[in-house]
């Protein structure tokens, strides 16, 4: 069963306020430009409101006259990122917009990740512009006897906030340069998704579909291989056998429609809609930290792409990406990878 499911499994239950459970504080309220910014080995986690890397944007000299928040806490984002949720084990800074929940009772990690994902099942209420400033303590969840079981016996573990290696590498643009993202000089072999309706889900499987969204690592469903055999688009699509519709694991997928822009790595093998683009490297394999590192400056690129506008294979390749370079002028594979190594929670890559 999918976290999703643990959350919606609960609608026939007992929901309270978040107030009943928890005491909701505003954050310390600082601007990152003011603090002294420093590495995870010295430093204070800095959380803000993005919905990325459990909330930590930085790490920061701890302040003489300035208490962080408490551990064994949730942080919310109150506008940004709206709801975005997650459990705190240590102590942090925080910037504007950014409370935090206290339990009123004792609860184990497991019971505070399951709340993040019930709190966060509530986002898609602040859209246009919302903001869960003045809302936050009114908002339905699950009471605590309610969690179900099955969701309490799962072992959660928490994700380690190590960096991969202890080099301190820091970013100069100035050189970087331009390149296509796909003809003849261009940097990646760019696919179409498949033509495809949805399957019909008559099971749980294991072959993720990968959709035009924006959450989730761009996966909205698990299927079984018997579903993506059995259900075609249209009678052309029938003749397809399954290694047709199943795109190899080790690559990145870009939305282009939907949510257009967002850049996922896809470790394992998977299926998915023809709202996707499928990106291989020209010059070498992907590995995760690459891809993370390309999928970071991909999405600096959404805002091209709003009012409607697609980002199909057809205009793709005539894209620009601007990356690091080595002595050669070639893309510096190498610096991508070592910084994304460098980073807090890439051990948990």
């Amino acid at each position: 069963m999918l976290l999703k499911d643990f959350i919606h499994s609960n609608i026939s239950t007992k929901m309270v306020r978040i107030d009943k459970i928890f005491d909701v504080v505003y954050g310390v309220n600082l601007e990152l430009v003011n603090c002294n910014v420093t590495t995870k080995d010295v430093g204070m986690p800095f959380v803000s409101r993005t919905s990325k890397n459990n909330g930590v944007v930085a790490f920061v000299d701890e302040l003489e006259d300035c208490i962080p928040n408490p551990p064994h806490t949730i942080s919310v984002a109150g506008s940004g990122s709206v709801l975005s949720c997650f459990y705190q084990e240590i102590p942090y800074y925080s910037g504007r917009d950014l409370f935090y929940l206290k339990p009123k009772i004792e609860l184990s990690i497991t019971q505070m990740l399951y709340y993040c994902y019930a709190i966060n099942s509530n986002a898609y209420k602040y859209s246009y512009g919302r903001q869960a400033n003045k809302t936050l303590r009114e908002i339905s969840i699950p009471d605590v006897k309610d969690i179900p079981n099955d969701f309490l016996k799962r072992n959660i573990p928490l994700p380690d906030i190590s960096p991969a290696s202890n080099s301190r590498i820091k970013i100069d643009t100035s050189n970087w340069k331009l390149f296509k993202y796909g003809g003849k000089n261009g940097i990646f072999i760019i696919k179409n998704g498949y033509y495809n309706r949805k399957p019909d889900h008559t099971e749980d499987g294991t072959v993720p579909f990968i959709g035009a969204t924006e959450f989730n690592n761009g996966i909205t469903e698990y299927y079984t291989v018997t579903d993506i055999q059995d259900n075609n688009k249209d009678e052309r699509s029938q003749e397809h056998d399954f290694d047709h519709k199943v795109f190899k694991g080790n690559c990145v997928t870009v939305t282009n429609n939907g949510s257009v822009g967002c850049a996922f790595y896809q470790e394992q093998d998977f299926t998915c809609s023809h709202d996707v683009n499928v990106l291989l490297l020209k010059e070498k394999d992907w590995n995760k930290y690459i891809a993370m590192f390309i999928c970071s400056l991909i999405e600096l690129e959404k805002f091209r792409w709003t009012f409607g506008r697609k980002w199909r294979p057809s205009r793709m390749p005539d894209s620009e990406i601007r990356l690091p370079v080595d002595k050669k002028g070639s893309p510096d594979w190498d610096f991508m990878e070592n910084y994304i190594k460098s980073l807090p929670y890439s051990k948990s890559l």
